[in-house]
């Protein structure tokens, strides 16, 4: 295990990150990474780059412009701190063919922050049950109205779309040596 001096900067560059996606400073969070890369475990999709990454959050944030969390824990491995959290906001524009619905959620989440052999971020690994998230939209709207039976074909399309395709380097794995 790193020494605490270690742990401490660690700490310190993953609560900067939560931080400054808050207020949506998207130069600060990119610059905790030498090289931005998101995994969504949930959509199996990966954001690679200063460009995807970027898309990532302008996307987010027009479905979800007050996004926010609230920390539960942070822990630390070799590797990685890891950071168990609620991510929550209000669903206000269309989020990979999603129609917005206006409802809230509360999801809770883990984040892996890994880090290489020389203190650098280099991904933020996010572990979360979309269903979770889509049951929470979903129940703000009222289904007994035929006018939003087409929203339900819309959203489950777009839901369908969502990992369809998974990232290869989220499916070919390497197991590790236990011996």
């Amino acid at each position: 295990m790193p020494d605490p001096a270690t742990l401490h900067a660690r700490e310190k560059v993953v609560l900067d990150h939560f931080h400054d996606e808050v207020r949506q400073e998207w130069d600060d969070v990119l610059a905790t990474f030498p090289h931005p890369h998101y995994e969504l475990i949930a959509m199996m999709t990966v954001h690679d780059g200063d460009a995807a990454v970027r898309r990532y959050y302008d996307d987010t944030r027009v479905a979800f412009p007050d996004q926010d969390h609230e920390i539960i824990a942070v822990r630390h491995s070799a590797d990685a701190v890891i950071v168990e959290f609620w991510l929550l906001g209000t669903h206000l524009g269309p989020l990979n063919g999603i129609p917005a619905t206006g409802g809230r959620f509360r999801v809770r989440m883990t984040g892996y922050f890994l880090f290489d052999e020389a203190e650098n971020l280099i991904c933020e690994r996010v572990y979360f049950d979309r269903l979770t998230m889509f049951s929470q939209l979903l129940a703000s709207l009222n289904m007994r109205n035929p006018r939003n039976w087409l929203w339900l074909i819309r959203a489950l399309r777009g839901l369908a779309r969502m990992g369809a395709t998974p990232d290869p380097r989220l499916t070919t794995t390497t197991p590790p040596d236990l011996s």
